[in-house]
C-alpha cells in the first residue's frame, strides 16, 4: 500500500468575476477578471482532456477531503446520487461501543475561478443553482450540513506536485454552514461569503464534529 503526504502551497493573489459556465459539482473557468475590474484576459481552462475536466476536479476535491478525514481519523463516504443536496458523509467512531458516532455531510463545490486573498476575511462563491444553497440554508436537526468549495489552478498540470517530501495538492479546500442563511426569493444563483479562516484540515473537522456532538451552531 503506498501512502501520499498532501500538502498545499499558496499561490499569486488575484481574483475572479462570477461564472459564466459550469452546472453541477464543479464548474468550468470561462473568464477571470482582474482586481481592478477591467476585462478578462482569459477564456480557457487548460486542461488534459476537455470533455471530462469537471469530472476530475470532483477526483480532485474527493482525494483531498478523504486524505483530511483519514489523518482526523473520520470516514468520508462519497454519496453517488445526489438527490439529497449532499456529496459527501463524514462519520466519526464512537469512542466506546455504546456510544454514538458522529456524522456530518457536506456539499462539494469546486472552482478555478477564485484564489482566496488571506488578508481578508472572506471570499465570495457563487451558486450556479439556487436548489444548491437552499438544500444548505434550510434548518437541519441532524446531521449537519456544510458547504465543502476547492479552489482549484486553472491549469491542470499545476494540480499536484510529487517530490521527496511527498504529494502537494493546489489549492486548499473552506468551510461553511449556511443553515437558516436568507436570500431574497427571486435570486436564482445566490452569492454566499465564506471565511478564509475556515481552511479544512483535519483540526477543523474535529472542532466541527466537537460542536455538532455538544449541540452548538456551526455558524459561530
Amino acid at each position: 500500500m503506498t501512502f501520499a503526504l498532501f500538502k498545499t502551497r499558496s499561490p499569486p493573489v488575484i481574483y475572479a468575476v462570477a461564472p459564466t459556465s459550469g452546472e453541477g459539482r464543479c464548474r468550468v473557468v470561462k473568464a477571470t477578471e482582474p482586481a481592478d475590474g477591467r476585462k478578462p484576459r482569459t477564456s480557457h481552462i487548460d486542461a488534459v482532456d476537455m470533455r471530462y475536466v469537471t469530472q476530475m476536479m470532483e477526483q480532485l476535491q474527493q482525494g483531498y477531503i478523504k486524505s483530511v478525514a483519514a489523518t482526523a481519523g473520520l470516514v468520508a463516504e462519497i454519496v453517488s446520487v445526489d438527490v439529497y443536496g449532499y456529496d459527501l458523509r463524514l462519520i466519526r467512531p464512537p469512542r466506546h461501543s455504546m456510544e454514538e458516532e458522529s456524522a456530518l455531510i457536506a456539499q462539494l463545490k469546486c472552482t478555478t475561478q477564485i484564489v482566496p486573498d488571506q488578508s481578508r476575511d472572506y471570499f465570495s462563491y457563487q451558486f450556479t443553482k439556487r436548489q444548491y444553497f437552499d438544500h444548505l440554508a434550510k434548518p437541519r436537526k441532524y446531521p449537519k450540513a456544510i458547504l465543502i468549495v476547492m479552489t482549484a489552478p486553472p491549469r491542470q498540470a499545476e494540480w499536484t506536485e510529487v517530490t521527496h517530501d511527498g504529494l502537494w495538492t493546489r489549492r486548499s479546500c473552506f468551510w461553511v454552514s449556511l443553515e437558516n442563511k436568507q436570500v431574497d426569493p427571486s435570486v436564482q444563483k445566490p452569492t454566499v461569503h465564506i471565511p478564509t479562516k475556515n481552511r479544512v484540515d483535519a483540526k477543523s473537522l474535529s472542532e466541527i464534529l466537537d460542536k455538532v456532538d455538544r449541540g452548538e451552531s456551526l455558524n459561530d
